[in-house]
């Protein structure tokens, strides 16, 4: 079991000396109200205290969801652009978060952020064939993508790529998600559910099938969905991932 000034400096972003002298002053109170005045005593993860009066989960790992609005870049730090990672300020263990892959600056949509660094591999390695399904705005509707005798999308790229696509097709205007942006110009709409992560990927596909990608959003990442109703550059913790 972790120690309780462990955790508490890694919940609050604080250093562990610090969280030391607030445990001793007796600012850390369990639930009912008792003092928990030993830096070092043992708690369980999920365990709720408060302290200085507010109530805060201790966690070993933090995942969420963020909707990725359209101008900001999957990164922690950027010297020209407004970074997805600013927008989580606040999230807990918010030092330790990770993005699960990543989302271009003219991207939207779904983007997940966990401090488990064996789940961000789970969740991107091209081995575990995680879906990843987007909807797309088009400047002009697409050419049917090739086929095998399985009825599978068979599409080679310029580069030798052959994207492995799970579903791809054309999308109602009252099934797109509200996430998707449609700029002027905006011809079709469409749905592609990719198991890679290749760079471009959705953009190429689409410009292969006689088309160009006027915006992208990412609705679901292998089993988490982004809500209709969350808005853009707004985040939800999640239990699991």
């Amino acid at each position: 079991m972790p120690r309780l000034d462990k955790l508490l400096a890694r919940n609050l972003g604080v250093p562990r000396r610090v969280i030391g002298r607030v445990i001793r002053r007796g600012a850390v109170e369990t639930l009912d109200g008792r003092a928990m005045k030993d830096p070092r005593m043992p708690v369980d993860v999920g365990e709720r205290v408060r302290v200085r009066g507010e109530e805060l989960v201790l966690r070993e790992h933090a995942h969420l969801m963020l909707h990725k609005p359209h101008g900001v870049v999957t990164a922690r730090a950027d010297g020209r652009h407004p970074t997805a990672y600013a927008l989580l300020e606040g999230a807990p263990l918010f030092a330790e978060l990770r993005a699960v892959g990543r989302l271009d600056l003219d991207a939207v949509g779904l983007l997940l952020w966990t401090t488990d660094g064996q789940l961000v591999h789970a969740l991107t390695h091209p081995r575990r064939a995680v879906p990843r399904t987007y909807h797309v705005a088009l400047a002009a509707p697409f050419e049917a993508p090739p086929r095998d005798d399985d009825g599978a999308v068979a599409l080679e790229l310029r580069d030798g790529l052959r994207p492995r696509v799970v579903a791809l097709g054309a999308l109602d205007e009252a099934a797109a998600h509200p996430a998707l942006l449609t700029p002027p110009g905006t011809e079709a709409l469409a749905t592609v559910t990719l198991l890679d992560g290749a760079y471009h990927e959705v953009k190429r596909i689409f410009a292969a099938l006689g088309s160009h990608v006027l915006c992208l959003a990412r609705v679901r990442h292998g089993p988490v969905e982004l809500p209709r109703t969350l808005e853009a550059g707004a985040w939800q913790l999640l239990d699991a991932l």
